[in-house]
């Protein structure tokens, strides 16, 4: 697999990455530990280098998973995880202050079974804590040798601006897809400005882009979409015009929705690495077999043009969670 490059820094890693929270949290029951650890060794051995996962996803347990997954091919491999929430807690508010960003990283070495974390993302911005005391915590981590590489998950573009003249950030992450564009409107712009790469979650729409969802799929009790006002029924309805696209164009390039999906990502800049996530070793193939399938400029003028007259229905996130919203 070809490497993509996050940032000015020397951070490479492979074209698609793995996004591991599935596996322990947010859809679902967890994975069985051993279906776990084969599934991020078969992605490894398919070629990905680049692994996903944060202290409040289980919490704890999936840390654990992944270091105990890569624990064999830790010199090969880039592992991200995450600081930011009240005592690893995602359902709490931020927290982001210098001793708690220390306490996680500490923590999060031993889970991880390293010595040190190649990126260090901070979850969501702690409006209570000035974003250049968080740089500048994480500045004196990379120093000491913890950490190698600081990274922002759902920051505006003002408070990126901010952290990366204390210390320099190699990724943002956030939510991008077909699904969601929202961050073409000034956040790309100002990651290309600055040379930062783009890791987008949930590259496949929480599962929509497959095109395995329908008004009448029922989520299990645990599973993080059943309060995600996009996935109310009547809303996943009208929204299954755009699985309706892709899935014509995916017909003629005799590949799958998902794989389309993720090929757009890939076509509209070289430093933007997904990571989607799967529980299952047949989805894990099809998912990196997108960056076989080519799309052409037609192809993706055709998209742009359905998707300019596509508004999508619900809102990404439940309004409870409104409080995680970077306003700065």
């Amino acid at each position: 697999m070809q490497k993509r490059k996050l940032g000015e820094n020397g951070l490479q890693v492979s074209t698609i990455g793995l996004g591991c929270m599935g596996l322990s949290f947010g859809y679902g029951p967890a994975v069985d530990n051993k279906d776990g650890i084969a599934l991020i060794r078969k992605a490894y051995d398919l070629g990905v280098t680049f692994y996903d996962t944060a202290e409040c996803y289980g919490p704890f347990t999936n840390e654990e998973l992944v270091g105990e997954a890569l624990k064999p091919m830790r010199k090969d491999v880039v592992i991200a995880t995450k600081f930011g929430f009240q005592n690893g807690d995602a359902t709490k508010h931020q927290d982001s202050r210098p001793e708690r960003i220390r306490q996680v990283a500490e923590e999060s070495l031993k889970r991880l079974k390293t010595d040190y974390i190649d990126l260090f993302y901070q979850h969501r911005v702690d409006p209570n804590v000035p974003i250049e005391d968080v740089a500048g915590t994480v500045k004196e981590l990379i120093k000491e040798g913890k950490v190698k590489y600081f990274g922002l998950s759902e920051a505006s573009a003002n408070t990126i601006r901010k952290a990366h003249a204390v210390q320099p950030v190699s990724a943002l992450q956030s939510e991008y897809s077909l699904f969601w564009r929202n961050p073409e409107e000034e956040i790309i712009p100002t990651l290309e400005e600055l040379n930062i790469g783009l890791v987008p979650y949930s590259p496949l729409g929480k599962g929509f882009l497959t095109g395995k969802i329908t008004e009448n799929t029922q989520f299990t009790k645990d599973d993080f979409r059943n309060i995600v006002p996009r996935f109310k029924s009547e809303n996943i309805k009208a929204n299954l015009v755009l699985v309706e696209l892709i899935t014509k164009i995916a017909k003629e390039k005799g590949a799958t929705p998902a794989q389309v999906a993720l090929a757009w990502l890939l076509e509209q800049k070289p430093w933007i690495v997904p990571i989607p996530g799967t529980t299952k070793i047949p989805r894990l193939e099809e998912n990196i077999g997108s960056i076989s399938v080519k799309l052409t400029s037609e192809d993706l003028q055709k998209i742009k043009s359905s998707l300019d007259n596509i508004k999508v229905q619900g809102d990404r996130y439940p309004a409870e969670l409104a409080h995680r919203t970077d306003k700065s």
